[in-house]
């Protein structure tokens, strides 16, 4: 009997890395791998793990734009959530995932560090317009070096391009300033984003409704398509790693 106990747990602890394994490959890191376990999965909030098995986060995953299997990591919608916030909130994500949210700053350099991937930011006007933005190429890098943006590609869905002019710049929030402009984009424009000197898109300023000219360029603002003084209906950012 204490011969078999003692091979039982020989081969228990011979498999456990291989069965560790298993589930950790089970464990998805974005939307586009939860699409290749089950292709006929829809639209909706689901968990992943950009960063291994201790990172598990829930995101909305949009699973019909473009061909699917894009992974939401900024989304404006209704104005719920207060989207004026500092750096280590931005870092970290907040919001809700059924709703409007920001994954945060370290899943997103977590999804688009060393692969390949392209991005998607699909908008809405409150007239009912739909328009898009699609880029081949985009990544985040690390917090050491101010989450550099780096973007290009440049797709016209009818939106124009308004990120281009963000490409290479780091990440600038009320309380860091990382801009190149000589005061602080995200207090001037009530926001947080890769801002240049200011900018052509600012997804995560004041929600309001359509044009208002009271405060210039502070609202939800795609330049290339409505303008500094219109407010979108939504926006969202989804990226996908390129198969």
């Amino acid at each position: 009997m204490t011969s078999f106990l003692f091979q039982l747990v020989s081969v228990f602890l011979l498999l456990a890395p291989l069965l560790a394994s298993c589930q950790q490959l089970l464990q998805p890191v974005d939307c586009s791998a939860i699409y290749q376990q089950d292709k006929s999965k829809p639209s909706g909030v689901y968990t992943i793990y950009p960063a291994g098995e201790r990172s598990a986060v829930e995101v909305y995953c949009d699973m019909a734009s473009e061909g699917g299997r894009w992974t939401v990591f900024q989304r404006r919608m209704d104005g719920t959530v207060n989207f004026y916030r500092g750096w280590d909130q931005y870092k970290i994500g907040f919001g809700n995932a059924a709703g409007e949210y920001w994954l945060g700053e370290n899943h997103i350099h977590y999804l688009t560090n060393n692969k390949k991937s392209e991005l998607l930011v699909d908008m809405e006007d409150f007239e009912g317009k739909k328009v898009f933005a699609r880029y081949s190429s985009f990544s985040v890098g690390a917090e050491c070096d101010g989450f550099v943006l780096n973007v290009s590609g440049f797709i016209n869905g009818g939106a124009g391009d308004s990120l281009t002019g963000h490409n290479g710049m780091k990440f600038t929030t009320f309380d860091k300033d990382q801009d190149t402009w000589h005061g602080n984009c995200a207090r001037s424009f009530l926001g947080a984003f890769w801002y240049n000197g200011c900018h052509y898109a600012n997804p995560n300023g004041v929600y309001h409704w359509g044009a208002d000219s009271t405060l210039f360029a502070v609202g939800v603002n795609w330049f290339h398509w409505k303008g500094h003084n219109y407010s979108l209906k939504t926006i969202s950012m989804k990226v996908r790693p390129v198969l």
